[in-house]
C-alpha cells in the first residue's frame, strides 16, 4: 500500500517527466470531447424538437403533429433521468469491470440506435413509446461520466488531468450549441422535427464507430501511440500508484466502507452537489426568471438561448490554456490548482447569482450578461472538482463519479421542485431572489468543504490492504497461515 507521504512526493516528481507535448492522449480526450458532444446532442434533442411535435401552426403536413397535456410533455422530458438515476452505481461498478472502452461504446452506440427510433416509437405508440425510448437511453447512458473517468485515469498523466479533462467534458456544452443552433432548420426542412432525432442517432452511431477503431482503455491497448509516449504515461502513473494496470484495478474489491467514510471524497461530492444545483438552476430556472420578471423571452431567441453554453465552452477552453500555461511554469502544485479552478466555477457564479437578484426590472440585459457570466464561470471546475476523482483513486475514478453523479442527478431533479414550492408568482422578483439566496449558500458551502477538507493525495484505500491480500492468498491456498 502506498503511503500518503509517498504519494505527495510521487505526485509531485512526476510534473518533472517530460513526454511529447502533444500525442495520442490528445486524440482520445478529442474523441471522448465528441463523444460527449453526440451524448449530449441526444439529452437535449427532445427538447427542442418537441416544439415541432407539437407545432399545430405547422405548415408542413407530412409529419404529424401532437396535442400533448403540459403533464405528458414533463414526463416526456424527464423520462431520460429515470433511467439515468437508477444506473448510476451499478454503472460505474460495470465501467470498472468491463472497462470504460466497451461501456462507453455501448452507451453511446445503442442509445443512438434509440434516438433514431424515436419518430417511429411517436407514431407506434404515441408518447409513452417515447418515453419508453429515452428511460432506456438514459439507462445506457448513465456509464458515460463513470467510463471517461477510467479512462482518463489510464490516459492522463498527472501534471495534465485538468487540461485532458477539460477538454473532454466542454464536449457537453459544444453538443448542446450544435443542437440548439441547427435544431430550427432542420424541423423546417422537408425532412421535418424526425431529422432532428435522426441527425444527432446518426452522428453517435458514426462516433461509435471511430471509437471502437482508435479508442482504447489504455496506452498500452492503443496501436497508434508511440513507445516513447506510452513509456511516458505509464511512467508518471507508476509513480504513483502500483496497479495502473487496468486489468489488476478491474480485479480488485471497491472498497465500499472506506469510500463512504473518506473525508475528501465526501467534500468533492458535496462540491459536485452544489456545481449541480446551481448549474441547473441556472440553466432551467433563470430564463423563466428573465422572462417573467424583465419580459425578455432568452427562450425563443436561438443566439441567447445558446449564449450561456458558448460561453462556458469558451471559458472552459480559455481556462484548459491557463492552466497549461501555469503548470509549464510550475507556478502551482497540484493541490492549488484544483482548489484555485474550483474556486472560480462556484463562488464567481455565486457572485453573480446574488448580483441577479439586485438587479433593476429595466436592466434585462445586464441579468443576461449576469446568467452567461454564472454559465460560463462554471467550466473552471472542469479543472477542479470535476478531475478530483481520479486524484483520489486511480483504481476507482468510475465508482467515485458514479456516486458524485448520482447525488449531482438528484439535486438537478430536486431544483425544479424547490422553485416550483417558494416562486407561486413568477412575477415577483423577491422570491426569485430567495431561489438566489438558497443557491449561493449551497455554493458557498460546497466549496468551502472543498478547499478545506478537500485533498488530490492518492487515499489509501486506492491500493488493496496488504492483510486483503495476504487473505486472498491464504485462502486460494487452503492454508490458515501466511507462507505456509
Amino acid at each position: 500500500m502506498v503511503s500518503k507521504d509517498t504519494t505527495e512526493n510521487a505526485t509531485e516528481t512526476v510534473a518533472e517527466i517530460e513526454g511529447p507535448r502533444v500525442g495520442v492522449r490528445h486524440l482520445q480526450s478529442f474523441l471522448l470531447f465528441l463523444g460527449f458532444s453526440v451524448g449530449f446532442m441526444q439529452r437535449t434533442n427532445l427538447s427542442v424538437a418537441i416544439v415541432a411535435m407539437m407545432d399545430r401552426n405547422s405548415t408542413n403536413p407530412d409529419f404529424p403533429e401532437y396535442n400533448w397535456s403540459e403533464q405528458s410533455k414533463s414526463l416526456l422530458l424527464s423520462s431520460f433521468f429515470w433511467g439515468y438515476v437508477i444506473m448510476q452505481i451499478p454503472s460505474g461498478q460495470l465501467a470498472q469491470r468491463f472497462g470504460g472502452k466497451v461501456m462507453l461504446l455501448f452507451s453511446i452506440g445503442v442509445s443512438g440506435f434509440f434516438a433514431i427510433f424515436t419518430p417511429l416509437s411517436a407514431q407506434m405508440g404515441d408518447w409513452q413509446f417515447i418515453c419508453a425510448l429515452r428511460f432506456l437511453q438514459g439507462f445506457c447512458q448513465a456509464a458515460v461520466y463513470p467510463s471517461v473517468q477510467i479512462i482518463l485515469a489510464r490516459w492522463a498523466p498527472p501534471a495534465e488531468r485538468g487540461v485532458l479533462a477539460t477538454i473532454c467534458y466542454s464536449g457537453s456544452q459544444f453538443g448542446t450549441i450544435i443542437i440548439l443552433s441547427i435544431s430550427g432548420t432542420l424541423a423546417t426542412s422537408m425532412f421535418g422535427w424526425p431529422s432532428i432525432f435522426y441527425v444527432s442517432g446518426g452522428c453517435s452511431i458514426i462516433w461509435a464507430l471511430v471509437w471502437l477503431l482508435w479508442g482504447a482503455d489504455s496506452p498500452r491497448q492503443s496501436k497508434l501511440i508511440s513507445s516513447e509516449e506510452r513509456n511516458y504515461i505509464e511512467s508518471t502513473l507508476g509513480a504513483i500508484s502500483k496497479s495502473e494496470n487496468s486489468a489488476i484495478s478491474a480485479k480488485l474489491p471497491t472498497p465500499w466502507l472506506s469510500i463512504i467514510t473518506s473525508v475528501p471524497f465526501w467534500a468533492l461530492f458535496t462540491s459536485q452537489c452544489a456545481y449541480s444545483w446551481g448549474y441547473w438552476t441556472l440553466i432551467t430556472q433563470i430564463p423563466s426568471y428573465i422572462k417573467n420578471v424583465f419580459d425578455k423571452d432568452i427562450k425563443s431567441n436561438a443566439l441567447l438561448s445558446a449564449l450561456p453554453y458558448a460561453a462556458n465552452l469558451v471559458l472552459g477552453l480559455c481556462f484548459c490554456a491557463l492552466a497549461q500555461v501555469l503548470l509549464s511554469a510550475k507556478l502551482l502544485r497540484t493541490n492549488a490548482s484544483r482548489k484555485i479552478f474550483n474556486t472560480i466555477g462556484i463562488w464567481i457564479p455565486m457572485a453573480a447569482t446574488i448580483a441577479l437578484g439586485f438587479v433593476d426590472a429595466n436592466s434585462a440585459d445586464l441579468a443576461v450578461i449576469l446568467l452567461t457570466v454564472a454559465v460560463g464561470a462554471n467550466s473552471a471546475t472542469f479543472l477542479g472538482g470535476f478531475v478530483n476523482h481520479i486524484d483520489l483513486s486511480l483504481n476507482f475514478p468510475g465508482t467515485l463519479m458514479s456516486i458524485t453523479n448520482l447525488g449531482a442527478t438528484l439535486m438537478s431533479i430536486i431544483t425544479p421542485l424547490v422553485v416550483g414550492v417558494i416562486v407561486t408568482d413568477t412575477t415577483n422578483p423577491n422570491q426569485w431572489r430567495l431561489i438566489f439566496y438558497i443557491m449561493a449558500l449551497w455554493y458557498f458551502i460546497g466549496n468551502l468543504l472543498f478547499i478545506t477538507l478537500g485533498s488530490t493525495k492518492l487515499q489509501p484505500w486506492n491500493e488493496p490492504a496488504k492483510r486483503d491480500t495476504d487473505h486472498e492468498r491464504i485462502k486460494s491456498s487452503g492454508s490458515r497461515y501466511p507462507g505456509a
